[in-house]
């Protein structure tokens, strides 16, 4: 790649941001990008990490790119495998969020669920976490994400940003990881660089500013939003953002960026951070923090309706021993299935139920099944299972794999019944032992098929 493959009209934006740095700038997109993980801290494990992502307290670069599909942990949800400077959503968070009271966070552009996982690892048990996704093709994997991440306060919807209209004044964190035209990506695809037109870039910033408009009145007054993109130039970054304050009572906040971490903030009225490869590990990437300094309505009034169905107090009964700290969650049952939540967030999500296109809620714990439960594979991967009520099966690597293929179970069971399998002490799913045979139970639409390629997640 070199400077006569550019659009002009990206070099003289670039170089306009850039000044004479704009040369080591282009020199850094011909090399390789690094591969970084974000470690859940409620599944911690050991990786070969090459130095710490320093915006992120379990964020990790790694020396090089392994085969995750390969990998149980990844499975287990034991880390996330993001880019580093997307993770700088934690400052934000941590410097402008009160982390110890229960809120409301909708994470609107989600998929494939990198904030989402980074969110639910920094918010209290008793918060509510709202991922959504427009397109419905990508809400699956963004699911499964969120799944093997193991919270049960996190309700995945697929809705427009107009809808979130309908929820005045109800979330206290909006993070807008908004799509844009992708010039920090051009480095880790190429691909991106060919789509990219100053009319692409205007199309964008038109889309990023509806967006910005449809769901500025679901944050309640002295709410934060969190405002990125991954792309360079000030059309859709500061002037989307002086857009936007131009129509509503916006107070821009700061954040502490050490000198060393390489990050530039913006020199003119919006407060923002962006990330150059030349001078971050990481990709091309610009975040902005604001609070609303204005009134908000509230589209709700009195108490919510209920729109959770309570289960059978037997099935609940028997399930409740297999959860920790069951007092804390609802139980409610949906699609014949027994889904558990934060007790404290109920009503907000049956307010949620009313008014969004729901796509999951809660952690799927248990079918009921011919007067019988039969555990499902979120309830494995959720921190909130009880191990010391449940058999678990330690296998090694191997086992893992073969697991994950959902090939025969090689271990061994005094009691039959439902069991985990475990690898590292990290549950990776549910097994059926029947006498002298144990069924895989392991979902098949997610084994592990040797033919196909790697991608990234």
């Amino acid at each position: 790649m070199n400077a006569r493959e550019w659009p002009p009209e990206f070099e003289a934006g670039m170089q306009s941001l850039l000044g004479s740095e704009w040369t080591t700038f282009l020199k850094s997109l011909s090399e390789s990008p690094s591969t970084s993980i974000r470690i859940n801290p409620t599944k911690p494990c050991s990786v070969d990490a090459d130095s710490p992502v320093p915006w992120a307290q379990y964020g990790a670069y790694l020396p090089s790119r392994p085969v995750f599909t390969l990998d149980p942990r990844f499975h287990a949800g034991a880390y996330y495998v993001q880019e580093a400077s997307s993770m700088f959503l934690e400052q934000a968070v941590r410097a402008h969020v009160d982390l110890g009271k229960p809120l409301n966070v909708l994470d609107l552009c989600a998929a494939p669920g990198g904030k989402s996982t980074h969110l639910l690892s920094l918010l209290s048990p008793a918060s509510l976490l709202v991922a959504n996704d427009t397109i419905r093709s990508r809400v699956p994997l963004l699911s499964e994400n969120l799944e093997r991440w193991g919270h049960c306060n996190v309700v995945v919807c697929n809705n427009d940003p107009e809808d979130f209209g309908r929820l005045e004044g109800f979330f206290d964190v909006i993070v807008v990881d908004a799509p844009c035209s992708g010039e920090g990506l051009f480095r880790k695809n190429p691909d991106a660089l060919s789509q990219w037109s100053p009319k692409a870039v205007e199309r964008c910033a038109a889309r990023q500013r509806r967006i910005l408009a449809d769901v500025w009145p679901a944050l309640k007054e002295g709410g934060v939003m969190i405002y990125s993109t991954c792309t360079y130039n000030r059309q859709e970054n500061e002037e989307n953002l002086k857009w936007l304050s131009s129509l509503h009572n916006v107070e821009f906040l700061s954040l502490d960026t050490p000198n060393e971490w390489g990050i530039v903030q913006s020199n003119d009225d919006v407060v923002g951070y962006r990330f150059f490869p030349h001078r971050v590990r990481g990709e091309g990437f610009f975040l902005s923090v604001l609070r609303k300094a204005e009134a908000s309505a509230s589209g709700r009034s009195g108490k919510a309706k209920s729109m959770l169905a309570h289960p059978p107090s037997d099935a609940v009964r028997r399930l409740r021993p297999w959860i920790r700290n069951a007092d804390d969650w609802f139980f409610f049952i949906y699609d014949n299935t027994l889904h558990f939540l934060p007790a404290l967030k109920h009503e907000d999500v049956s307010w949620i139920l009313q008014n969004l296109t729901i796509m999951s809620a809660g952690t799927p714990a248990a079918i009921v099944k011919h007067n019988k439960l039969v555990p499902q594979h979120s309830l494995a991967l959720s921190l909130w299972l009880d191990r010391s009520q449940v058999v678990t099966l330690p296998v090694d690597e191997a086992g893992a794999i073969a697991y994950l293929r959902k090939e025969p179970v090689r271990a061994s069971s005094e009691k039959g019944g439902y069991a985990v399998i475990t690898f590292s002490d990290l549950p990776l799913g549910w097994v059926n032992v029947l006498g002298n045979r144990i069924n895989n139970l392991f979902p098949s639409n997610r084994r592990i098929r040797m033919a196909a390629p790697e991608v990234d997640v």
